[in-house]
């Protein structure tokens, strides 16, 4: 995720950043004014559709389009946005809820029980790490607990590391309640955390695993393909080899549009503008670290 600092808005227009769509459009924005270019010079030397009193209405038909296609991109913008703020808010419950478990552990265990409170400060920690690998589908690391009567080695990669790890916090907690180290009070006083580490993991695979649907996303890029491809022939008329630089800026808009929307449905890849999970990854192991 880009930090930057949204006061200084003016400067950011004259900067072309790495993640900037200008980057990736580039080719085509030349591809485009190249194709008005011949299509206004083709209306100068041959076509002379100005000549023709009815396709000199062609530019209320562009005006119409526009303003469906704008609506389309609205939807489409918020839709993305809605999931990026979603996956946000859930990677926020992870954090308070890692430091509520953290603090409840920390005044329930007695401070000389080292091996019990160990064990919390690193679970708790590495879900939060093994989940943002998870959600990137990369190769899980997570760090090995050294006790003597650890259970890490039955942990498998090749498996549902997330619910492995909560699955262990949950088993340990158990074990002290059956060992009569945790009264029946403290499982209900622990249950809402032990409970959302597989909820937010759950939610969060939702929106990783439930994208745009496929059907509206290819009819949007075919109509912003159509829309720019048929609008130097409605902008000609009026406009003349202006047409060239006046519909590459109208496709770079609309299909930075889409790009961006594209970019930030899925919050939990490795694009400039996804979540910082192993920011927030860290943070959390700081935190409990502190609190244990």
């Amino acid at each position: 995720m880009i930090n930057y600092n949204p006061k200084e808005w003016f400067s950011f227009v004259f900067r072309i950043h790495k993640a900037d769509t200008v980057r990736r459009l580039m080719p085509m924005l030349v591809a485009i004014m190249i194709y008005s270019i011949v299509v206004a010079w083709l209306e100068q030397d041959f076509l002379r559709l100005s000549e023709n009193n009815k396709i000199k209405n062609l530019p209320i038909l562009h005006t119409l389009l526009g303003f469906a296609i704008s609506m389309l991109l609205v939807f489409r913008t918020n839709t993305a946005y809605d999931r990026w703020w979603e996956g946000r808010k859930l990677w926020g419950a992870l954090v308070n809820n890692s430091r509520n478990l953290a603090m409840k552990m920390s005044s329930i265990l007695p401070t000389s029980d080292l091996e019990n409170r160990n064990f919390f400060r690193i679970s708790i920690s590495s879900y939060a790490t093994a989940l943002s690998k998870h959600l990137k589908s990369s190769e899980l690391a997570y760090e090995m607990y050294d006790g003597e009567d650890s259970l890490w080695k039955h942990i498998r990669s090749d498996k549902h590391v997330p619910n492995q790890i909560a699955g262990m916090i949950i088993k340990r907690t158990v074990d002290l309640r059956n060992e009569n180290k945790i009264t029946g009070d403290h499982l209900l006083f622990l249950n809402p955390e032990l409970q959302s580490f597989t909820d937010i993991c759950g939610a969060c695979e939702r929106i990783k695993n439930t994208p745009i649907p496929f059907s509206y996303n290819i009819f949007l890029k075919k109509f912003i393909f159509l829309y720019v491809m048929t609008l130097p022939f409605g902008l000609v008329i009026n406009l003349g080899y202006w047409v060239a630089p006046v519909v590459t800026l109208i496709f770079y808009v609309l299909v930075s549009l889409e790009i961006i929307a594209e970019e930030i449905e899925e919050p939990f890849g490795v694009d400039a503008n996804d979540l910082p999970t192993d920011k927030i990854a860290q943070n959390i192991a700081k935190s409990v670290s502190e609190l244990i």
